[in-house]
C-alpha cells in the first residue's frame, strides 16, 4: 500500500513538474492565451560561487554585456564582478572591481551601492555609484577620469538627494542617467560633465478623484496633497542605431490598451517615443492579469534588452515573466514567472542579451540564470532575420517550419503573408492575412492583387469597352435611321 501512494505522489509531482515547465505561450487575436512550444531553456543557474567569487552576491542591481564580457553590479557588496561568457555557454570569472585609482585625494576611490554599469567601446567604465550621489566614468584600467554630479542649473530642482540609478551613454560619450526623485526624464551630460538638460520627459500622469477633491480643498489641504509630476522611467538600454529604449512602470491601468501609457518607448533625439506598434494591442506584457499568489494589475517592466535583429525584449517584475517582441510590436513569446524553481525568479531586476542567449539577473535569490535559444526559438529569429535582410522566399519556408511546430502561432501566418507580398503572391498572402484577421495586411495584399488583376486583364476591359461603345453606336445609329424612314 506504501509504495502504491509513494509511485502516486510520484506521478502527480511529475504532472505537475511538467505543466508548471509549459509557460511558453503567446496571446491571439482575441487577447486569449496560446500555449507555444519553448522558445527558450534554462542553460544554468548561476550563484556567487560558480561564478569564481569566494562569498555571495549581495542585492545585484545590474547588469551588462559586451561582446563576450559580462558586468554584474553587486550592490550589497558596493563593486562590480566582471566576467567572460564563453561558447559553451558557462561564464568564467575575471576581476571584482571594488575600487579605482584618482591622484587627488579628496576622491573617494570605493563605491556606496553602486546601482548600474555601461562600458563603452573603448573599455572606459560609466559607474552609476548611487550612494555617493555621483556617476563615474574610469578607463579601462580603473583610472578617474571625471564625475557628474548633481546639475547646478535653474531647471534643476534642488533639495533633493541626488541618486544616480541607471545610465547609458551615446556614440559621443555623453551620458543619460535616470537618478532617484528626478521626474524631467533622463538628465543629459555633455562628455566634459556638463549639464546640457533633460531628455524624454513623460506625459503627466494624475488622478481625476484626487483632481475633482483639489477643486474643494482648502489652500492648506491642497498644499499638503502631492502635485502632479511626470511619471518617472525605469530602466533604460541604448540599441545598434543609437535609439534609447526605456521603461515606464508608473501608469493608469486604463491607459495601457489604449496607447496611452506607453510603459515600453523607443526615444529618438528628440525625446519623443518613436516605437512601432503594429500589433492588435501595444507591448504591454500580459492581457490578462488575474489575482493569482495575491499580486494583481498589469505588468510592470523592470528592465529589457535589444537584440541585433531588433527584438527587444522585457522582463516583468510583477509576475518575472519575460515578453519579446519583434521591431513591428508583435509578441514572438512569453515565458518564465515567479517561484524558486530553476528558470523561475523571485525578483527580477536585469536583463541583457550575447547573442540570442539572455541573463537575467535576481536581486532576491542573487543568482544569474542563462537562458539560450530552442529549436523554435531559433527558427522565430531566423524568420525575422531572414525577412529584414530581403531573402523572402528563405523567410516564408523558415515561417512554414515553425507553423509545423505550432500551427496557432499568429505570427507565422502574418509573417508568410509579408514574405508572400514580396514574392508578389498576393492571393496566397490575403489568405494568411484572412486567418489571423490582418485588417492592414490583408488591404495591402488585396491592393496589389486588384492592381494585378487589372493590369492582367486590362486588353479585356479595352476591347469590352470599345466593343460595346461599337454597339451602342450601331443602335444609336439605326434607331435615327428607323425614325427618319417612319418605320
Amino acid at each position: 500500500m506504501k509504495k502504491y501512494i509513494f509511485f502516486c505522489i510520484l506521478f502527480f509531482l511529475c504532472i505537475i513538474t511538467i505543466f508548471a515547465k509549459n509557460d511558453n505561450y503567446i496571446y491571439d487575436y482575441w487577447g486569449e492565451i496560446e500555449r507555444s512550444p519553448d522558445t527558450y531553456r534554462v542553460s544554468s543557474v548561476l550563484y556567487g560561487n560558480n561564478l569564481g567569487l569566494d562569498d555571495m552576491l549581495k542585492n545585484p542591481t545590474g547588469l551588462f554585456c559586451t561582446g563576450n564580457r559580462v558586468f554584474i553590479v553587486d550592490s550589497g557588496n558596493n563593486r562590480i564582478i566582471e566576467l567572460i561568457y564563453n561558447e559553451n555557454k558557462t561564464l568564467s570569472f575575471v576581476r571584482e572591481i571594488n575600487h579605482f585609482y584618482a591622484s587627488d585625494a579628496e576622491i573617494t576611490t570605493t563605491f556606496s551601492n553602486p546601482s548600474d554599469v555601461f562600458v563603452n567601446k573603448d573599455g572606459s567604465f560609466f559607474i552609476a555609484d548611487t550612494n555617493n550621489g555621483r556617476v563615474l566614468k574610469l578607463d579601462k584600467d580603473l583610472n578617474f577620469i571625471r564625475t557628474f554630479t548633481e546639475p547646478d542649473h535653474p531647471t534643476y530642482e534642488r533639495g533633493k538627494a541626488f541618486l544616480p540609478e541607471k545610465v547609458v551613454v551615446d556614440e559621443k560619450g555623453r551620458p543619460y542617467v535616470l537618478a532617484k526623485n528626478v521626474n524631467n526624464g533622463f538628465i543629459k551630460y555633455d562628455y566634459n560633465g556638463t549639464f546640457t538638460g533633460f531628455y524624454g520627459a513623460s506625459d503627466v500622469v494624475f488622478n481625476w478623484t484626487d483632481y475633482v477633491w483639489k477643486l474643494f480643498s482648502t489652500r492648506k489641504q491642497r498644499s499638503q496633497m502631492e502635485s502632479f509630476v511626470p511619471t518617472e522611467y525605469s530602466n533604460a538600454y541604448l540599441d545598434n542605431e543609437g535609439f534609447v529604449f526605456a521603461t515606464v512602470k508608473t501608469f493608469q491601468e486604463w491607459d495601457l490598451k489604449s496607447d496611452r501609457a506607453k510603459p515600453i518607448r523607443r526615444l529618438n533625439a528628440l525625446g519623443k517615443d518613436i516605437l512601432v506598434k503594429n500589433g492588435v494591442v501595444p507591448p504591454i506584457g500580459d492581457l490578462q492579469w488575474g489575482n493569482a499568489a495575491g499580486i494583481r494589475g498589469p505588468s510592470k517592466f523592470a528592465d529589457l534588452t535589444v537584440l541585433d535583429n531588433e527584438v527587444y525584449i522585457a522582463i516583468d517584475e510583477m509576475r518575472g515573466r519575460i515578453f519579446g517582441y519583434n521591431n513591428q510590436g508583435y509578441l514572438l513569446f512569453a515565458f518564465a514567472g515567479k517561484g524558486n524553481l530553476e528558470g523561475y525568479f523571485r525578483n527580477p531586476t536585469a536583463i541583457e542579451h550575447c547573442g540570442r542567449d539572455l541573463l537575467i539577473l535576481d536581486s532576491q535569490s542573487c543568482a544569474l540564470t542563462v537562458y539560450t535559444p530552442t529549436d523554435f526559438g531559433h527558427l522565430i529569429y531566423d524568420a525575422t532575420e531572414q525577412y529584414a535582410c530581403g531573402d523572402y522566399e528563405q523567410a516564408a519556408e523558415t515561417w512554414s517550419k515553425v507553423l509545423e511546430l505550432n500551427g496557432n502561432y499568429d505570427l507565422a501566418y502574418i509573417g508568410l503573408g509579408k514574405a508572400y507580398i514580396r514574392q508578389e503572391r498576393y492571393k496566397d498572402a490575403m489568405t494568411h492575412f484572412k486567418l489571423k484577421r490582418d485588417k492592414k495586411g490583408y488591404s495591402k495584399a488585396f491592393m496589389y492583387y486588384r492592381k494585378e488583376v487589372v493590369e492582367k486583364n486590362a486588353g479585356y476591359f479595352v476591347f469590352a469597352t470599345l466593343f460595346l461603345l461599337v454597339v451602342f453606336t450601331i443602335i444609336k445609329k439605326i434607331s435615327k435611321i428607323r425614325k427618319e424612314i417612319g418605320v
